[in-house]
């Protein structure tokens, strides 16, 4: 569930794609979902209708999403996306991140979020830099700043 006082922030290529999916949930899926309504309320008794009541969940489902993003693009904040390149000194391992805000942040695709330890600490920094975090589960980490645009 959404907060509806809390500041979502968003990169702009984040909220220009909740902003596509918002338009797409309100002029497609909204018009196919109204019509499987209207399909299986053809087909009688609506008590026992599983047709009926799939379609009446997912239409909330999507009435639940559309509101969620209108909210997150209500209360959206926009950051500037920050590219960084660290090096993981203990393991010899270097990898480029992208730092994007927390609904965005995806790690398997190499998007970390601003409020992850390092995306909380690496932005204090400069190139060339050694810095530690501490991962979540406690582990402290050694890195070097290699590069951030």
């Amino acid at each position: 569930m959404v907060n509806k006082d809390e500041i979502y922030e968003l990169t702009r290529n984040g909220e220009r794609e909740l902003r596509e999916e918002l338009e797409k949930l309100k002029t497609v899926d909204r018009v196919q979902i109204r019509e499987a309504i209207k399909e299986a309320r053809e087909q009688g008794d609506l008590s026992e209708n599983a047709d009926y009541s799939s379609a009446r969940e997912q239409q909330a489902n999507i009435e639940a999403r559309i509101l969620e993003i209108e909210n997150i693009l209500k209360h959206a904040k926009i950051l500037e996306v920050t590219r960084v390149t660290v090096k993981y000194l203990e393991m010899d391992k270097t990898v480029t991140y992208e730092i994007v805000g927390t609904i965005e942040a995806d790690p398997f695709a190499g998007k970390i979020s601003n409020d992850s330890p390092l995306g909380k600490v690496v932005t204090n920094h400069k190139v060339g830099d050694e810095f530690y975090i501490t991962t979540e589960s406690g582990k402290e980490l050694k890195l070097l700043l290699v590069s951030m645009n």
